[in-house]
């Protein structure tokens, strides 16, 4: 039976990050390690019952974790540096698994900003990651990248929205905080430049690039430059009648999918 701990690591001095860690215990063979990045304005809760799923389906270990800034890990300032998701894939993810005792492989799982953070994290980790699941990632900024956010910082700030109050479940008092790390960086005029198409000529793992259809956030031009960029490695899936969050708004097709990699791998 697998067993879940809510645990909090300290991976660099005065950094502290909540993760949820599922086992299956002792096992014939070691199993890899899903593990599960978080969208940009996301916490372990609002992954809802996909980790649990994803555990019983897969057989696999799942770790699950908070950034800085988000749910009950260390609070962030602002602004925030230009380079944030590459930091986090770069310079955080491993010490974040060293942190956890992680050591076996592992298959990145991430969502919008978490498959960004994701697809940096499999370019640097190299064969410590087994393979790599991204639903909604960016890439770059598109025209419906800066479209959807205005229209969630106006529905944010309208009359009578009940956004902040929802957000407020998962952030607490820090989310107003948040919301601006979120929305005033990817407008940020310099933010213009982002571009992590370099990173991936060296993903050497299979990897499944996903997204919906109607995702407000990003053209399905991003799946299928991240998957030139990787190469014959990666292979892509567009989700009908799917917007920007797939693993909730399609779950069977989505998780279907993740379910079917991993049995690959």
């Amino acid at each position: 039976m697998l067993e879940w701990t809510t645990v909090e690591l300290e991976p660099a001095p005065d950094v502290r990050i909540r993760a949820l860690h599922g086992r299956h215990g002792v096992t014939a063979t070691p199993v890899p390690t899903l593990v599960l990045l978080h969208e940009a304005l996301g916490c372990i809760a609002m992954w809802k019952d996909v980790p649990q799923q994803l555990a019983a389906r897969t057989g696999c270990d799942v770790f699950v974790y908070e950034r800085r800034g988000y749910g009950g890990s260390t609070p962030i300032a602002l602004p925030r540096p230009g380079d944030y998701l590459e930091q986090e894939g770069r310079d955080w993810l491993a010490r974040i698994l060293d942190s956890a005792a992680i050591t076996g492989p592992v298959i990145l799982v991430g969502h919008s900003d978490g498959g960004s953070i994701a697809l940096v994290g499999a370019a640097v980790l190299g064969e410590r990651v087994l393979g790599l699941v991204t639903m909604a990632a960016h890439i770059y900024i598109d025209h419906l990248t800066l479209a959807g956010i205005g229209e969630a910082v106006a529905r944010y700030h309208a009359p009578g929205s009940d956004l902040p109050a929802r957000l407020a479940r998962y952030h607490g008092e820090r989310t107003d905080l948040l919301f601006r790390a979120w929305h005033e960086t990817w407008a940020r005029p310099a933010y213009a430049t982002f571009d992590l198409s370099p990173w991936l000529s060296d993903i050497r793992c299979q990897a499944l690039i996903m997204q919906g259809v109607d995702d407000q956030y990003g053209v399905p031009e991003q799946v299928s430059d991240i998957c030139a960029g990787i190469g014959p490695r990666a292979q892509p899936l567009l989700i009908p009648d799917c917007g920007h969050i797939p693993h909730l708004e399609a779950p069977q097709q989505s998780l279907t999918a993740i379910v079917e990699f991993v049995a690959r791998l």
